[in-house]
């Protein structure tokens, strides 16, 4: 193994430090460098320097200036590219169109350090600095990306970001196992073809020589996708059926007389793997040179990344195009020395503040991998859970008591939300999480509350939700903690008029619920939401209403601003112990 530095050099004097004459790889970001796990562009970094090769990095370049990536030289192998760890639109910009007030990824929440859709602007700057240079697109932006799509910020269809970059090859997904092949086969200059969890975008003469056999399924054209607003919707069913490792297939688009080639997902990492990954030397706290606070830092600097992807496929969500619904879960023994690293950090008080990833419930959950080898569901809990899929939580209750034991741990909370449709068939462990590991207030995301809405958003019913309070307050009351819910609910999604939306309103005034969460829908590029809101239709065909505008949308933000805690004027006990927390 490479013997690594404490941070990857972002600066000549530090490439010196380091060892390092030139680099063999730069790595460009759109966040502040943060080294640690919970960050795609650290893992990736520590990933190709422990293969060998000589990694930089430089963080929110002033992309109006090619010298901002010149600092460390002209790297010998080539570039990789990420926006961040979100899409850039959805970090600079709220679902209203307006700036965001604060960027959680920057030095003390500072707006402005990264601009829209940061990976055509970032790559387009590093052909300017370094002309000829073989450029790799990665992160999360990639995967929302990666074929023609729909931008809510410019209410229009774009291309594959491969177009309008020009990238030689883009990685959707964490990217771990086809980055280092990616960079191996740039360095020896060998074909980019066949390397799963990737897409190119073939040249004239080299589609036409393409052969797709049956490897490879046609989705709607580029053109077909301007033309025909469907076209987007069957592109969506056509990604989410094809993202099973086992058995998905790879997918073509045409532009014009252009070719993109989107390779089959890759296999998921083993827990050994995501072991491994998490356990690589990071310094786990930002740069040195940064003086200031970097919030996202400080919401995850002691909590702890235990899973991977999510079963859920929830229509509203990403996760089912990028990570895909298989979980990956680390070993429990791995977890114990992250916790043990965390434990010696200087600012540790002994409290860990999460231990979890797309749900706080889903840790060591269970496949039959035969059974699963040919599915093409987008869910493995909707409509109804899948027999092939186990997660009992047994093993969730073994590594929290484990946890608890730790001398230094005095606090542990499951801060990541939980799977209601889960929960409810997990009573071991929804006890030992409601006794245990709620800080006073725990998050669940019903989403919504009627019927029609919940099917079109893939959650489900919000039976369980009514069953879950009952269990929670029960629990809560027998242990002798006074403990609240923090519910999520979403305004505006696809199919949802005023009259769904009173669903949700008529159950916060019964109860005189005061919420501290708000959320208005963002339709996310790939998402099945997302094809919904641009086509006005349900994946079956089915028309639905669509509220576009401001104007139309303002309804219903206000049912959910209305019971925001600090709005609301009832005195309910949520709300009362909300108060109390903020007076601490």
């Amino acid at each position: 193994m490479t013997v690594q530095p404490e941070f990857l050099p972002t600066t000549r004097a530090e490439m010196e430090k380091a060892g390092y004459e030139e680099l063999d790889i730069l790595l460009v970001t759109g966040d502040c460098y943060v080294d640690h796990p919970s960050f795609g562009v650290s893992i990736i970094g520590r990933l190709l320097t422990g293969c060998g090769y000589r990694v930089g990095l430089v963080a929110q370049p002033d992309w109006r200036d090619p010298e901002a990536l010149k600092v460390m030289g002209r790297p010998r192998i080539g570039v990789g590219v990420t926006s961040g760890n979100m899409d850039s639109m959805v970090n600079i910009y709220t679902v209203g169109r307006r700036f965001r007030k604060d960027d959680c990824f920057s030095e003390n929440g500072e707006t402005g350090r990264r601009p829209p859709h940061a990976l055509i602007v970032y790559a387009q700057l590093v052909r300017q600095a370094f002309p000829g240079i073989r450029i790799q697109l990665g992160g999360l932006e990639a995967s929302f990306r990666r074929i023609a799509h729909y931008d809510y910020w410019q209410d229009k269809i774009r291309p594959s970001v491969l177009l309008d970059s020009k990238a030689d090859i883009l990685v959707y997904g964490m990217g771990e196992r086809p980055t280092p092949e990616v960079f191996r086969r740039f360095a020896a200059d060998e074909p980019l073809d066949g390397i799963r969890g990737t897409a190119r975008l073939l040249g004239k003469k080299a589609a036409e020589a393409f052969d797709p056999g049956d490897r490879y399924l046609f989705l709607p054209s580029y053109e077909e996708t301007l033309a025909d607003r469907d076209a987007l919707m069957t592109a969506t069913i056509m990604v989410e059926q094809e993202m099973n490792f086992q058995s998905g297939r790879g997918l073509l688009q045409r532009y014009g007389d252009r070719l993109l080639v989107v390779e089959p997902p890759p296999e998921p990492l083993k827990p050994e793997e995501l072991d491994r990954v998490h356990e690589l030397p990071y310094a786990r706290r930002p740069h040195p040179k940064y003086k200031g606070r970097i919030p996202a830092y400080e919401t995850i600097k002691d909590s702890i990344q235990a899973v991977r992807g999510c079963p859920g496929g929830c229509a509203f969500c990403g996760l089912v195009v990028h990570q895909g619904r298989h979980v990956m879960s680390r070993s429990e023994d791995s977890i114990m020395r992250e916790l043990d690293t965390i434990a010696e950090q200087p600012f540790f008080k002994g409290t860990i503040s999460d231990v979890g990833g797309a749900a706080g419930n889903i840790y060591e959950s269970r496949y039959d991998l035969e059974r699963c080898r040919k599915c093409r569901r987008s869910s493995c809990l909707f409509p109804v859970p899948c027999s092939s899929y186990v997660c009992t939580g047994k093993e969730t209750v073994r590594l929290l008591r484990r946890m608890r034991m730790h001398p230094k741990v005095k606090h542990l909370y499951i801060n990541s939300g939980i799977r209601l449709d889960l929960a409810l068939r997990q009573p071991e462990l929804l006890r030992e999480i409601i006794e245990h590991h709620v800080s006073g207030h725990m998050k669940v995301a019903p989403e919504h509350l009627n019927p029609a809405v919940l099917k079109l958003m893939r959650k489900s019913p919000a039976e369980d939700f009514y069953k879950f309070m009952e269990v929670f307050d029960q629990i809560s009351r027998e242990c002798g903690k006074e403990q609240y819910l923090i519910p999520l609910f979403i305004s505006n999604f696809p199919g949802c008029t005023e009259k769904e939306m009173k669903t949700v309103d008529d159950f916060l005034d019964r109860h005189k619920w005061s919420l501290q969460q708000v959320q208005d829908y963002i339709p996310l590029p790939m998402t099945m939401g997302g094809a919904m809101y641009y086509t006005g239709k349900a994946p079956d065909g089915t028309p639905i209403r669509v509220n576009r505008g401001l104007a139309e949308r303002r309804q219903q933000i206000g049912v959910l601003k209305k019971r925001r805690s600090g709005n609301a004027k009832n005195s309910d006990p949520a709300r009362r112990c909300w108060e109390k927390g903020k007076k601490r």
